[in-house]
């Protein structure tokens, strides 16, 4: 079971989980070490106590006799898991006898004494009250599955469902989450009670993975689960706190000495592998830290695997990749693979729906603006239009919803000024949705949502929307942020309001009539929802369009229902929006097919598979 305590093996339910080790299997299945008492509840002093997390296991160093057997547990770690080993006295001796095995974690351990009281002073830009966030324990399935998502969003470990829902169900563990008013699940904090895991004299705890959903959860999320963390060890009389940050992680540090915590000499000892490579190797490629989200991520999966990477340039987000005797240059997820034909096909919306429509794909009704009475007739005809420039990328010149013969002039004469081409197109309702196709396989599906606010009843819509820009943009690299201009005054008068009005408490506003990602949209993974219908128009499309990478956008009534029409095909589509679904895993095995992305503890609904 998850809630044991091991020696030098990893409990029996990773082996059901990953197919790994035998074990020697104690009093209610727990596994015992060769001299082990194998009781759960009164383990020996020296012993050697590991705690299975899910993500990896934390194994507590001052448990052990000698750091022979340390070393023993942290090399039968499992395969795309993460251990950890932590209060190890004379880490460096251990890791100076095996340099080429095990790291010293370049990481801070800082600790909170409790009982803190109040935790920290408040950041005046998180000190308003968070309506309707409640902190609860995880209770299930969905929870874990939730708490995956967010964690692969942030390019943590996963780890399996049930390893999570179990360990909440102990009294080692204490496993909250953050809930918003619309009952999803947005940030996430693990504590470890270690004097229900080994009775520790010093009656301390650990908190791991806090995190949150940076498009969804309001500000002060994280120091909410940290306040109630905090106070629910307090109230089990715990005597301290302590947690685990990289060194590089300046901001989150400031957030901890803020609320209180201060530095220990306590230093984290980890295996030598994949998953921590970016931890140990001496240097990333000279210009990755200029690289966007949307080619890092790309130059991180591909370093996991060992292929080498070089930043050629890196405010144009390109890489050069090599494996073997195989080279292949990218530019985020466009790549040499895709032809110049196919690469033309989608830069032009119109040559895109010709294809498609040729295929026998739906598409709605359209027309070059050509400035004339046409141009009025047709939206006459059609009652809305979109008016869009034929070329272009990130939104730019479009406009949504045109009704009068003046709107569609101003909206061509703007358009116009991105490309002398303009679309115009029937405006369909449904939801914008993104289909991510990889090797003419859909990978991920996501629907992408306008860029809104959540009033508070204190601040007017201007700091709301500045607040919100500012945290899309901190998600995203600087990516993302909500342009305040003419659009968003007029999308915000159609609903009755102006920049200097105070939204009332818990009331969503949208601000953009667009849901594109650099206007501070955000993006809402639903590919195991996606209807099949939909799913194969998707692969039909990226095959007329003989594209080996592409992100279909389309209309849909609900992504779980078929209808749908085909609005345009983007031969660099973002990989970075749609984690946790592993498009980056599925477009390196493109790229060098012999190599193949190691196993996650878990996987997204609806998830791709590469093949065997």
């Amino acid at each position: 079971m998850t809630d044991t305590l091991a020696t030098g093996t990893a409990p029996t339910d990773r082996e059901r989980v990953l197919g790994r080790r035998r074990e020697r299997v104690g009093p209610g299945g727990d596994p015992v070490a060769p001299g082990g008492s194998g009781d759960p509840e009164r383990p020996e002093r020296n012993a050697g106590v590991v705690l299975d997390c899910g993500w990896g296991r934390l194994v507590f160093g001052q448990t052990f006799a000698d750091q022979a057997a340390v070393a023993a547990v942290l090399r039968s770690e499992a395969a795309g898991a993460r251990d950890i080993c932590i209060y190890l006295r004379d880490p460096h001796v251990l890791v100076s006898r095996l340099p080429d095995e095990l790291f010293i974690d370049p990481s801070l351990t800082y600790r909170l004494r409790l009982p803190a009281g109040p935790v920290g002073r408040p950041d005046p830009d998180e000190q308003d009250d968070l309506p309707g966030l409640r902190i609860r324990t995880l209770r299930d399935a969905d929870d874990a599955d939730a708490v995956n998502r967010i964690y692969a969003r942030n390019g943590m470990v996963t780890a399996p469902v049930d390893v999570l829902v179990d360990n909440a169900r102990t009294d080692r563990f204490l496993h909250l989450v953050a809930e918003d008013a619309t009952g999803d699940v947005v940030g996430t904090i693990t504590g470890v009670d270690h004097v229900a895991v080994f009775a520790d004299p010093d009656n301390g705890a650990s908190l791991w993975c806090l995190t949150v959903d940076f498009n969804t959860a309001p500000p002060g999320t994280g120091q909410a689960l940290l306040t109630e963390l905090a106070a629910r060890l307090t109230e089990r009389g715990r005597a301290f706190v302590d947690l685990s940050v990289l060194a590089e992680n300046t901001g989150a540090i400031r957030l901890y000495e803020r609320l209180g915590f201060y530095r220990t000499a306590t230093l984290c000892v980890k295996r030598k592998n994949p998953i921590n490579e970016r931890l140990f190797l001496p240097a990333t490629p000279p210009g990755y830290d200029r690289l966007n989200p949307y080619a890092r991520i790309v130059a991180d999966e591909a370093m996991r695997r060992g292929i080498r990477v070089e930043v050629t340039d890196p405010a144009w987000g390109e890489l050069r990749l090599s494996n073997g005797g195989r080279t292949i240059v990218t530019r985020e997820s466009l790549s040499e693979l895709t032809s110049a034909v196919a690469m033309s096909r989608c830069d032009d919306k119109r040559v895109t729906r010709r294809i498609l429509a040729e295929a026998g794909l739906s598409v709605p009704v359209g027309r070059t603006a050509t400035g004339d009475a046409a141009d009025a007739a047709f939206l006459a005809e059609v009652g809305r239009a979109v008016v869009k420039p034929a070329r272009g990328e990130q939104g730019n010149g479009i406009t949504v919803g045109v009704r009068t013969p003046e709107a569609l002039a101003t909206a061509v004469a703007l358009a116009r000024g991105f490309c002398p081409d303009v679309l115009v197109e029937e405006l369909r309702d449904g939801e914008d949705l993104r289909v991510i196709v990889i090797d003419h396989e859909v990978v991920a599906a996501a629907v992408r949502r306008p860029a809104q606010v959540t009033g508070d009843g204190m601040h007017d819509i201007a700091e709301l929307i500045e607040r919100q820009s500012r945290r899309r943009a901190a998600a995203t690299g600087g990516e993302s942020r909500i342009p305040v201009d003419d659009m968003t005054r007029d999308v915000l008068a159609e609903a009755g309001y102006e920049l200097g009005d105070v939204l009332p408490e818990g009331t969503v506003l949208a601000v953009r009539r667009t849901a594109n990602l650099h206007t501070g949209g955000t993006i809402h993974d639903v590919t195991g929802e996606l209807h099949p219908e939909i799913a194969e128009a998707c692969v039909a499309a990226s095959r007329a369009l003989d594209i080996p990478v592409t992100g279909l956008d389309l209309l849909v009534g609900a992504p779980d229902r078929p209808e749908h029409v085909f609005i345009e095909a983007n031969e660099r589509p973002g990989l970075a929006n749609h984690e946790p679904q592993p498009t980056a895993e599925r477009f390196v095995d493109l790229l060098f097919p012999g190599t193949r992305a190691p196993r996650r503890l878990w996987s997204p609904a609806g998830a791709a598979s590469s093949p065997a």
